[in-house]
């Protein structure tokens, strides 16, 4: 049985990196970058004005000159002006380039103005460099601004696009078939369903872990308990796509027949089972052509918290991300965990009155009791054992 960091280490082994491709900024937001990004100029490009008011030579101010002859207006996006003497000032505006001979700005709230002559207050201060975004001082040209494996926010495509870089070389992101197993399954939308059957969720559910994490090209797919017809319909999906992940079919049961069904497609089992709970079943292996392949236990909480446990993580190492700081919190009651097992247990997550995150446990009735996860944030993962309120343990959120 292989251990919860064992299963980690191994899938990430295996997980293949994902080729780039060149897609366009307005595209871009959520994909993770595959190239190191330059500035292709200083940052600001020029001193900038960050205030609106007028522009001196701060020695005429500490001269004691108190009011200034208006000779220009600087507005943002024209060409730079030049003050003519100490004795005047040009009136600038925010995001104005500083005018020439020109070091302080002082703010128009401390300045009146009566016909052409800016009138300054005693009590008001014009220091060198006052209330100027100096050139260059953010980035130079050349220096590197984002990394390669960065995710592209709202940030990072502002940075892209004072970079002049209209497209960018980014990850691409893998073909999915997400297949759930089970004669029992019937499609959300089916006009009747019978007392014996229940409707087919796991396949949506890993189309909606995958879709919060960037990955929206996916397949839907329920197979029935047959061997042969599942042989066939794995093998064409294999083929499709880039990664399979399956539901259920993956224990011991006289109809669970997907470890078999992957082993006849050559599959080559990298681990079967986890010394876990929920989850315990949990298959990973790779195809005959190097594709990954999870097979999670069928039980709906089993696989949404694989899904955020094992598989959403390894997927966005694959396009180049860095794994993300852990995150821990305090459990706000005692939990009774297994014996023998890492316990996965879903949590309310806060704060105390220090500022601290706690995580307030919420354990389902049992792994299928899926509708208990809705009012939870993800769920701690403590070792084996019993646990009192206090103990520390590791966040993976929803």
């Amino acid at each position: 049985m292989t251990t919860v960091a064992e299963a980690e280490s191994l899938i990430a082994s295996r997980m293949p990196r994902r080729p780039a491709e060149r897609i366009g900024i307005a595209d871009a937001t959520g994909r993770v970058l595959a190239e190191t990004i330059q500035s292709d100029r200083d940052q600001p490009p020029f001193d900038r004005v960050t205030m609106d008011g007028i522009a001196v030579a701060s020695r005429a101010f500490a001269n004691g000159r108190r009011s200034f002859r208006i000779q220009a207006v600087q507005a943002a996006g024209a060409p730079p002006s030049t003050l003519g003497s100490d004795e005047g000032c040009i009136r600038v505006m925010t995001g104005a380039v500083m005018p020439g001979g020109a070091d302080a700005v002082i703010p128009i709230e401390r300045v009146r103005i009566a016909d052409h002559s800016a009138l300054v207050e005693e009590s008001a201060a014009a220091e060198s460099g006052r209330f100027v975004h100096a050139r260059g001082s953010d980035c130079r040209a050349g220096d590197v601004v984002l990394g390669s494996g960065s995710r592209l926010g709202a940030a990072e495509i502002a940075v892209l696009a004072s970079a002049g870089r209209a497209e960018v070389g980014v990850a691409s992101l893998p073909s999915i078939a997400a297949i759930s197993t089970g004669d029992e399954l019937v499609a959300v939308d089916a006009p009747t369903i019978e007392p014996w059957q229940i409707r087919s969720s796991n396949d949506l559910a890993i189309a909606a872990s995958l879709a919060r994490a960037g990955f929206r090209d996916v397949t839907r797919v329920t197979l029935r308990d047959d061997a042969e017809r599942m042989v066939a319909s794995l093998a064409e999906l294999q083929d499709r796509h880039d990664v399979l992940i399956l539901s259920g079919g993956v224990s011991m049961g006289d109809f669970d027949y997907v470890p078999e069904a992957l082993e006849r497609l050559g599959a080559e089992l990298v681990f079967r089972g986890i010394e876990q709970k929920p989850g315990r079943p949990t298959w990973f292996g790779v195809s005959a052509t190097g594709k990954p392949i999870f097979a999670l236990p069928g039980n709906p909480v089993s696989t949404v918290l694989c899904m955020t446990r094992y598989v959403v993580p390894a997927l966005l190492r694959a396009l180049g991300c860095a794994a993300p700081a852990p995150e821990y919190a305090r459990l706000a009651a005692d939990v009774d965990g297994p014996k023998h097992l890492t316990y996965f247990v879903p949590a309310i997550l806060g704060w105390d009155g220090n500022g601290a995150e706690t995580a307030d446990p919420r354990p389902t009735n049992t792994s299928g009791d899926f509708s208990a996860l809705a009012a939870t944030d993800g769920f701690l993962e403590l070792a084996p054992g019993r646990h009192q309120a206090g103990t520390i343990g590791r966040v993976f959120r929803w």
